[in-house]
């Protein structure tokens, strides 16, 4: 037990030091729902859309990780998307609640592509126990002995080029870097959120008219730790049953279903294994996804799979 603390207190310096409302918590699902990331992405389907998303973290770890995300996208006139995006982040005694607001807009770059550029802005709430944070000795430590309660203000941006069959994306969803940590009686210790950038593409192969490939890749970087790779690969029948198989460089495997449960409705599972040393203290991580299309508002929309 008192390892398991240990490693706890060590994720929850981890988070007060890189706990960003949408780059720390991992996204395995994130080719279904990318506004999460890019604000460039709202609108972009012609359609009114909702998501929703919960992820349970190394599930057996005290204290782990736990996110839910609620995000709503639209065009709401020719070429000009809005979205609007609530986050709930906890891992131990942190927690962090977040709202942001997107709107991006959109030039056709010939009859098959399209360039969308996006910004966002919102409010962080922080809340961050750490006094009664248990590292597993009696010895008082002066970086915990106060807790952290902060609202900070940030914003973001991003481009995303889109085809039916393609896109690539970069993003700066939060390009604020806030410190929570200073000087305290000789001690010296910061605790900063760092801007992250993402890079993410994919593209839909037809296998034939009822299959199709769908691979896709998101980089994550951020100053100061090795590049985040997620390399996937999932496989749609009939545009209904999906799945497939992902790999994070150096930290899980994973394995995606997603189907349509009703007209415009569909639901997805993800399962990671963690393949670090971290593995022997959790069984894996969760996350489901509800997607929902309200309507249609583009006449001649052509399919999208992503």
């Amino acid at each position: 037990m008192k390892r398991v603390k240990i490693i706890l207190g060590i994720l929850t310096i981890l988070t007060i030091n890189s706990m960003h409302s949408q780059q720390d918590p991992q996204y395995t699902q994130y080719m279904y729902n990318m506004h999460i990331i890019n604000p460039a992405y709202a609108g972009s389907h012609g359609t009114l859309n909702i998501g929703l998303l919960h992820r349970t973290q190394w599930v057996g770890l005290d204290g782990a990780p736990k996110t839910t995300v609620a995000t709503i996208n639209a065009p709401i006139k020719k070429n000009v998307g809005l979205g609007f995006s609530v986050f709930a982040d906890e891992i131990g005694p942190v927690k962090e609640q977040n709202a942001f607001v997107d709107f991006s807009y959109t030039i056709q770059t010939s009859d098959f592509g399209n360039l969308a550029f996006g910004v966002k802005g919102g409010f962080s709430f922080l809340d961050a126990l750490i006094s009664k944070l248990d590292l597993g000795d009696n010895e008082e430590d002066d970086v915990f002995k106060e807790d952290i309660k902060e609202t900070y203000a940030n914003f973001g941006a991003g481009a995303f080029y889109y085809t039916d069959k393609f896109y690539v994306g970069l993003s700066m969803p939060n390009m604020l870097n806030q410190y929570h940590l200073k000087k305290k009686n000789g001690v010296i210790s910061s605790a900063a959120e760092k801007m992250h950038y993402f890079l993410t593409s994919g593209y839909v192969f037809d296998l034939n008219d009822n299959l199709k490939l769908k691979p896709s890749v998101m980089l994550k970087g951020v100053t100061g730790s090795p590049l985040s790779i997620d390399v996937s690969g999932n496989v749609l029948i009939n545009e209904k049953l999906e799945f497939g198989l992902a790999w994070r460089v150096d930290d899980s495997v994973s394995a995606l279903v997603n189907m349509e449960v009703a007209p415009l409705v569909r639901v997805g599972y993800a399962y990671d294994y963690t393949t670090t040393n971290l593995g022997d203290y959790n069984s894996g991580s969760h996350e489901v996804i509800l997607l929902i299309t309200i309507s249609n508002s583009r006449a001649g929309l052509s399919p999208r799979f992503f």
